[in-house]
């Protein structure tokens, strides 16, 4: 059993383009085409039971649109968190629909949304969050939309892991993407969720160890990023690990499903 945690989809109509433009800004060059038919297929070739979707709305207009159809592509191998942006008058009411809309949790993009994640005007957004259960996966360290300045940087998740104890946070990429040691200095051992994604490209398997080593294994995530990466390097790397059976399979899955409170036949939860 595998659950990727951190899955990029966009609508068949927009997927060409916004493609196309996230492969030239990036470097990167992408593993699907960005559409769910597709995604669907290459997680099951690479042998991913469950992704789940992380939408951003970059502008306040999108949020509605954007969970709307979020919540209509979940089922079978994919499920998915909302979006709101938080510069949006409605934000507020929009974490409540989603909510309803049986949506998983929120994904933030602090370099997308041009906020400061540890902004306290933000706060209320992230106390409602906390009240409706919902977790909030942020996507922390480098982004190339902002090169050269990173709004969600591992010693802001720290504080508002401090600030919100009761709010679920969601590091994406390991606390800060090519931010390592600051996530080890900040994160390591807070009561924070970190995902795996991205790892592979941009540090050592034995820098992943130490980082992983010195974090709860029951706050990992495994996640890869696609299309940014083949799940199959994360996979690898999580296999790696010097660590057991057990806390390889709290990783893989275990973690993730009992984040989001799904059950599975394979598992046998």
């Amino acid at each position: 059993m595998i659950i990727d945690m951190h899955v990029h989809i966009f609508a068949d109509t927009l997927a060409p383009r916004v493609l196309a433009q996230l492969e030239q800004m990036s470097g990167l060059t992408a593993v699907t085409d960005l559409t769910e038919a597709d995604t669907r297929m290459r997680l099951r070739e690479w042998g991913i039971d469950i992704g789940v979707m992380m939408p951003i709305a970059t502008k306040p207009s999108q949020q509605r649109t954007i969970n709307d159809w979020a919540a209509g592509l979940q089922g079978g191998s994919l499920l998915s968190f909302g979006t709101v942006h938080p510069a949006a008058a409605d934000a507020g009411a929009e974490l409540r629909r989603i909510r309803k809309l049986g949506l998983h949790g929120v994904k933030l993009h602090p370099d997308y949304q041009q906020f400061e994640a540890d902004d306290r005007s933000v706060y209320p957004l992230y106390e409602l969050a906390a009240e409706l259960d919902l977790p909030l996966l942020f996507h922390a360290g480098f982004d190339p939309v902002s090169p050269s300045h990173s709004h969600c940087r591992p010693e802001q998740l720290a504080r508002i892991s401090r600030d919100l104890p009761d709010l679920t946070v969601i590091a994406g990429h390991l606390g800060g993407n090519c931010m390592y040691e600051e996530s080890l200095r900040h994160l390591a051992g807070r009561d924070i969720y970190l995902d795996i994604s991205l790892a592979p490209q941009f540090i050592s398997h034995e820098q992943f160890s130490e980082l992983i080593g010195r974090h709860d294994p029951e706050r990992v995530l495994f996640a890869s990023d696609c299309p940014w990466t083949n799940p199959a390097q994360e996979k690898e790397w999580v296999e790696r690990l010097p660590a057991g059976k057990g806390i390889k399979e709290r990783i893989f899955w275990r973690n993730a499903a009992e984040l989001l409170r799904i059950q599975s036949a394979k598992s046998g939860m």
